[in-house]
């Protein structure tokens, strides 16, 4: 999660760095089969064959602690969506809750896909990482190396590693939320347009733990300059089909409404109602933070942002970081790698924060919107991946994270290193 710890982060905190909204979930489903835990197999994560890696937390285990927790939101109407655990690639915990599609009755399962909003930003630093190991732009340069149009001192003074770990300095004029697109090259269009009236308000390199679109959008502009292609195809080839992520993929608004195994967005309104955020384009939420948001006005996700993705294409992506396939392994480790405090114990790398807790590192990401929560971790030195993907506002998504990480890590999900 872009933040300095999951256990101690607040909700609007989490709206500040991850576009989060706090919120809430419908009715509860009957949970999906888990799948038991099955002997590991070799792998390449980096705990030892017999350290703490090995173990099985009882907390993660179906019918353990984090299983009790999330099946009682569910019965009580505060979560909707899916939650899993894997051990070393291998599936511990899944369970499904609540409807993907309430209209045509259709239940979320472990395969339906989720949109990601922010939690889908490293996939923009992972596709600039890949034409770096390919010689084909460097992380020192400049944004007006790649891309025209820009401010002078944008141009000049922020690099691609600014971008890349939020220490650009760059603010960005307010988006129109009450815009309704009608297609990715519209959508394309305002944001290529919109990034350029970006404003360098701070000095690049210092720390910040500010959420800037700029910092999604540049990236994913100068991957399309270098590769020739959209963002959107790039990660659709580079990305997800290299990961095996079958399910994942940046669907347009008409393919979100008619997808039989894509969740829709249930989002509160004013008055305390709730609707599908798709089949009600004049209506945004009522939260401060996000006030007028509708996710489906959108018709695409912005470059360098989103997607959708099902819980075990997460965990996939989460393998394939480890094992070479999407980035070598040295160049994975520049990805994860503590590039900027954020607290005691908790630093920015690219596109992610990372975390030491209780001895051990946690790579999070999170993001959301109204009707949207997602969050994906993973833990490197025991081989554990968390995925919680939620399509209604009541979902306590912070509160999830903490009992996620205690489970895996046994911490204490109240307090923390995390500054």
């Amino acid at each position: 999660m872009d933040s300095d710890s999951v256990r101690d982060v607040g909700r609007r905190q989490l709206v500040k760095w991850s576009g989060l909204a706090a919120a809430g979930v419908a009715a509860a489903g009957v949970p999906s089969p888990a799948t038991p835990p099955r002997p590991d197999r070799p792998g390449s994560d980096r705990s030892d064959p017999g350290d703490r890696g090995d173990r099985i937390p009882p907390d993660t285990l179906p019918g353990g602690a984090y299983d009790r927790y999330v099946a009682r939101l569910a019965a009580e109407g505060r979560f909707s969506g899916v939650v899993l655990l894997s051990h070393r690639g291998r599936t511990v915990l899944s369970r499904a809750y609540g409807m993907a599609d309430e209209k045509r009755r259709i239940r979320n399962r472990e395969d339906t896909a989720f949109a990601l909003s922010s939690a889908g930003k490293p996939f923009h630093a992972v596709a600039v990482l890949q034409l770096a190991q390919q010689g084909k732009l460097k992380l020192t340069d400049t944004v007006g190396a790649h891309l025209t149009g820009f401010a002078e001192d944008i141009a000049d003074q922020v690099t691609i590693h600014h971008l890349l770990s939020g220490t650009s300095g760059l603010d960005m004029p307010k988006e129109d939320v009450q815009r309704v697109f009608q297609s990715r090259s519209e959508v394309h269009e305002y944001h290529e347009r919109r990034v350029r009236q970006a404003r360098l308000t701070g000095v690049p390199g210092l720390p910040s733990t500010g959420h800037q679109e700029a910092e999604a959008t540049i990236p994913a502009l100068i991957v399309e300059a270098v590769s020739g292609t959209t963002y959107w195809d790039y990660v659709q080839e580079n990305i997800f089909r290299r990961c095996g992520m079958t399910g994942s993929a940046f669907h347009t608004r008409p393919q979100w409404i008619t997808g039989g195994n894509i969740a829709h967005p249930y989002m509160e309104v004013a008055g305390g109602g709730v609707v599908d955020a798709l089949s009600n384009l004049d209506k945004g939420s009522p939260y401060p933070y996000i006030l007028g948001k509708n996710p489906g006005r959108a018709f695409i996700d912005a470059p360098g942002d989103g997607g959708f993705a099902t819980a075990p294409d997460l965990v996939r992506f989460a393998r394939a970081l480890s094992d070479g396939t999407v980035l070598d392994r040295p160049w994975a480790d520049v990805l994860t790698a503590a590039k900027a405090p954020h607290g005691q114990a908790s630093f920015a790398a690219y596109g992610i924060a990372t975390d030491i807790v209780e001895g051990q590192w946690a790579y999070q990401r999170s993001g959301g919107n109204p009707g949207i929560g997602a969050n994906w971790s993973i833990y490197p030195d025991t081989g554990w991946v968390g995925v919680i993907l939620a399509n209604h506002d009541s979902a306590p998504l912070v509160d999830i994270i903490g009992q996620e990480l205690s489970a895996v890590t046994g911490a204490s999900p109240g307090g923390g290193t995390g500054g």
